[in-house]
């Protein structure tokens, strides 16, 4: 006898986590909580997010993934698990490694261990391919200490699975955009006018809508294979400075100032710099056959415009 199929459709429901409930977070549990499929948790470090959680549909749990100490009530909650938080940010002793997911998989292995957990790492663990087609069975390069970080996470995460009997799996995402996302849009770098590469040295970007990424999320819970790393992606195939040429013609801004390599690092942060040093292009065929996730934006020219 099915015990599961025998119980009032109330304890039948789904116990999703998530843990790193921000805007791709709240996003995926509006498409998990749809038609009540699943009762709804956030991991949380802020007292003030619980009335946002809460006016969600979420349940919020107070706990801090660098203390270790207030993940203790994490273990068993939930059936099924989406880690979106991300590596300290700070450089540390061990700057390598991501010490939040650690802990956060070892509060969980302390009971019942969840059917899938969901992991959002960056497609940047790939490093520079120069230009190059990038799919999952291509091994990982990182070229800076915040790419290290999430190789470390990965790699965590599937050891997890491997122990627990946990179908882990890990979506490679590139660079996240939507109109109605906090900087989710070239608009404000257009206004500023700041500067791209000129063609002959510019990098290929890759992108993904906001709200696909959270089918994605909300899908690989159920269809991921075990152990599985997945490129979530869209169709787009552009350099940087035409993508901003793109969003500027939709926008009736200004294209931006073109600028050779050896002006942009004289010019600009750092932290901009590192995004323009590295190009590649990502193959989605798994995500698309295994997840058989049907985009909504299939291109950024179409998100943009929505």
């Amino acid at each position: 006898m099915n015990l599961l199929g025998a119980l009032p459709a109330r304890f039948r429901r789904e116990r999703v986590l998530i843990v790193g409930c921000g805007d791709v977070g709240l996003r995926a549990a509006r498409e998990l909580g749809s038609g009540r499929r699943a009762r709804l948790l956030a991991l949380t470090s802020s007292e003030q997010r619980r009335p946002e959680l809460r006016r969600a549909g979420i349940t919020p749990l107070l706990g801090d993934l660098d203390r270790a100490a207030s993940l203790q009530r994490l273990g068993g909650l939930a059936t099924r698990v989406v880690h979106l938080a991300p590596p300290p940010s700070h450089e540390h002793a061990n700057w390598r490694e991501d010490p939040r997911t650690r802990q956060l998989l070892r509060a969980l292995a302390r009971r019942g261990a969840p059917a899938s957990m969901v992991y959002g790492s960056t497609s940047g663990v790939y490093g520079d391919r120069q230009g190059d087609w990038v799919d999952e069975s291509m091994p990982v390069s990182p070229g800076t200490p915040r790419a290290w970080r999430r190789v470390d996470a990965e790699r965590w995460v599937h050891a997890y699975g491997r122990a627990s009997g946990a179908r882990t799996v890990v979506l490679r995402i590139p660079g996240i955009y939507a109109s109605d996302r906090d900087g989710g849009t070239p608009r404000a770098r257009l206004q500023r006018g700041t500067p791209v590469l000129r063609p002959e040295d510019d990098v290929y970007t890759n992108h993904i809508h906001a709200d696909d990424l959270a089918r994605a999320c909300a899908l690989a819970l159920w269809r991921g294979r075990p152990r599985r790393t997945i490129n979530v992606v869209d169709d787009t195939e552009l350099r940087m400075g035409d993508y901003f040429d793109l969003a500027a013609d939709l926008y009736g801004l200004p294209r931006p100032p073109r600028i050779g390599r050896s002006e942009a690092q004289a010019q600009l942060p750092l932290a901009l710099l590192s995004f323009m040093g590295e190009s590649r292009r990502l193959h989605n065929r798994r995500m698309k056959r295994e997840l058989r996730l049907q985009l909504r934006y299939p291109t950024v020219s179409e998100g943009l415009r929505a």
